[in-house]
């Protein structure tokens, strides 16, 4: 099921810092922090030394603001950027492989108990002796049973046959979620799949880059298939068809850009008439075999991927579709396997991402623990690292954040009253949260053996199938959160009309109890107004108070916002990366927009505060000056090539260079803070300065 929710980065292990809270909650004094000895002096939270202060703040602030630090800090060779998110992230790691170690080292806790699935999960991944001695024989009975297939039944019975027993999910992807306009339900859904590569742009287009990724692409196939015992000729011709086949499919799906639009990706059909635009596709007979029943209507997000789809599969010979679905089954399992596979895995994403050395197994399994089962790895953390001093600061800074955006709601002068206070409403239904679940997931059922770790993945894949499949005709639980609590990240789902935030984002740089008003507000509070303003973007304006996907919007208004939309739009589509390439203002649109509007309605929350009505200067700079350094030190960071060209065409985010200069160069307050002046390069006239929300 797609992920509708919009993140304050990509989905990821993005975890939190070394400076987490004390296990007691203990706050320490306002604007300064405890250290470990007296010995050690108090940390500044805006450092100087991190700066370049001999590039005008007016010319790019990003790099005046985080010059230095850039600079004596190269990208870890494991590592394909680096910077405050991935500093947090290692230190969260380093954490959490703290909690792992000790529940691993101590065996023979109850079985199915919290501690045994956690501790053994990760001691099956770290066997490397085991995982080396099994080779590829974990899926030989796999690619058996695909060698066996005849004919076109048999290959569709495959497509359902690995999608139910936690195979891979070849062809298209399933699932079930909400139905966005009866939010209260759940329902099936079908939409585009089938490609390897990160993005269907990666298939069509024909530049020296795009080869290059194709060509690591074949080599890939090519490699898998040799490591299984296939010739190098027969594995080149499997790559070659391989390749064809996903890059037919590419063509026939909609871009990134396009599925922006919810109601472009809404199309709801009864089951039976569905079926009949697929008929090699009987979704009539599959669906039960997909463990579906009793449902009438089906959302399909790309009805023309799936015609598409359909004629390939009786065009393309038998053959080629069981070479594809071996291929399904090696590059799903790759990682898990003996080195030969992983090495071969690890030299086909350094292709795309420029990454330099593989990251250590202690480390991708900690990953691996966090993704599969991590609300029982999240009871653990949270345990020992959160506290109810930071909920119950949480709690007071979302309130004060709502509270100032709707005041500005209030003050727009371009919305009607009418649009104004349905805006309000929905507003005020926000729902919030914060740190970690109420009611913790158990995974009930899922078996984890110390001496199995493809069995584990497996049975785990399962579990979530099962899991997902079974919500079918019972009441949605909007209790469910999208992120696990260590992850350094917040989220907006539209659905649901909630705001997130998980328990790992209460960190420096985004926060610290000993931080003064202008960090903590430049940080986790423009990311609160981030995410509430995320229900307020191109896409979140789409959807009413209690997540329905309905307009609520005058048309009059409606063409206002896209008037200012289109403003952002062009502003972002100027900037570029690696110097030819250009930032996709309609991709990252709804990210902009939330950038924009959440660092306005922090800064206007800010200053209400004591410090934000003051003019006294700590280490050098005032008050609106630390707060949009803190604003820029978030961003802090740099990212090689590679990953820098991947993500213009997949990342709705846009690179932090320009996440830092966008929305303040909008801002009239930076102007005033840092005296931007006619000339310097950021500068925009009033009138040219661009006011959403």
């Amino acid at each position: 099921m797609k992920l509708k929710f919009t993140n304050l980065m990509l989905m990821g292990a993005l975890c939190l810092s070394a400076t987490a809270f004390a296990a007691n909650g203990d706050k320490p004094v306002k604007g300064k922090t405890q250290s470990k000895t007296t010995n050690d002096p108090p940390r500044k939270f805006i450092d100087p030394a991190n700066m370049d202060l001999s590039v005008k703040p007016g010319d790019d602030f990003f790099d005046y603001a985080n010059g230095n630090w850039i600079k004596q800090n190269a990208i870890p060779a494991k590592e394909t950027r680096w910077g405050s998110f991935n500093i947090l992230r290692q230190d969260n790691t380093n954490r959490l492989l703290g909690l792992l170690n000790e529940v691993s080292k101590t065996p023979g806790q109850p079985k199915g108990s919290l501690k045994q699935r956690v501790g053994d999960l990760y001691a099956s991944g770290m066997d490397s002796l085991a995982i080396e001695k099994k080779g590829y024989s974990p899926i030989t009975a796999d690619l058996a049973r695909i060698n066996n297939i005849t004919d076109l039944n048999g290959i569709v019975n495959e497509l359902i046959y690995e999608r139910v027993n936690g195979i891979g999910s070849p062809l298209f992807g399933f699932g079930v979620g909400q139905d966005d306009k009866n939010v209260e339900k759940y329902i099936v859904s079908l939409r585009q799949g089938g490609t390897s590569l990160p993005d269907r742009d990666n298939y069509l287009k024909e530049d020296a880059r795009s080869k290059k990724i194709q060509d690591a692409l074949r080599t890939y196939i090519t490699t898998l298939f040799t490591l299984t015992g296939t010739n190098a000729d027969e594995a080149a011709k499997n790559a070659a068809v391989i390749f064809d086949l996903e890059k037919s499919l590419a063509k026939s799906q909609l871009s990134r850009v396009a599925q922006r639009d919810p109601n472009v990706t809404y199309n709801k059909f009864s089951i039976a008439d569905f079926a009949k635009t697929t008929p090699h596709l009987n979704w009539v007979k599959l669906l039960p075999m997909l463990k579906v029943t009793g449902q009438d209507t089906i959302i399909v997000g790309q009805p023309a991927f799936f015609k598409d789809a359909d004629a390939l599969l009786a065009s393309a010979p038998v053959n080629d579709w069981k070479t594809y679905l071996k291929w399904n089954i090696l590059r799903g399992s790759a990682g898990s396997l003996s080195s030969p596979f992983v090495n071969a895995s690890f030299a086909y994403s350094s292709a795309l991402s420029g990454q330099k050395t593989q990251t250590p197994r202690n480390e991708r399994m900690s990953g691996l623990v966090d993704g599969s089962i991590g609300e029982l790895l999240g009871q653990l953390y949270v345990e020992k690292y959160f506290t109810p001093a930071a909920k119950k600061y949480m709690v007071d800074l979302v309130n004060n954040l709502k509270g100032t955006l709707g005041d500005r709601i209030k003050r727009l002068d371009w919305m009607s009253e009418e649009t104004k206070a349905r805006a309000l409403k929905k507003l005020a239904a926000f729902r919030v949260k914060i740190g970690y679940p109420d009611k913790w997931e158990g995974y009930d059922g899922l078996v984890i053996n110390r001496d199995d770790y493809t069995g584990n993945l497996r049975r785990i894949s399962v579990w979530r199938y099962n899991f997902n499949v079974s919500r079918l005709g019972k009441p949605v639980d909007k209790t469910r959160w999208g992120m696990t609590p260590p992850t350094v990240n917040a989220y907006y789902n539209p659905t649901n009309n909630e705001i997130a935030f998980p328990a790992g984002i209460l960190q420096f740089p985004f926060f610290d109890f000993g931080a003064d008003d202008a960090v903590n507000y430049g940080g986790i509070g423009a990311v609160i107004g981030h995410e509430m303003t995320h229900g307020f973007d191109d896409e979140g304006r789409q959807y009413d108070a209690d997540g329905t996907l309905r307009d609520w919007w005058t048309k009059d208004d409606a063409d206002k916002f896209k008037v200012r939309a289109d403003q952002v739009v062009g502003q972002y589509n100027a900037f570029t990366v690696l110097d030819t390439m250009h930032v996709n203002g309609k991709l990252t649109l709804g990210e902009n927009l939330a950038d924009l509007g959440g660092l306005n309605v922090a800064y206007e929350a800010y200053k209400k505060t004591k410090q934000g009505q003051s003019n006294k200067k700590i280490d050098g700079f005032t008050p609106d000056q630390r707060f949009f350094l803190s604003w820029a030190q978030v961003w802090r960071g740099s990212q090689r090539p590679e990953a820098a060209a991947q993500r213009i065409l997949t990342d709705p985010h846009s690179p932090e260079q320009y996440r830092t200069n966008a929305p303040i160069s909008n801002m009239d307050a930076w102007y005033t803070a840092f005296d931007i002046k006619p000339g310097d390069k950021m500068y925009k006239k009033p009138e040219d300065r661009i006011k959403v929300w």
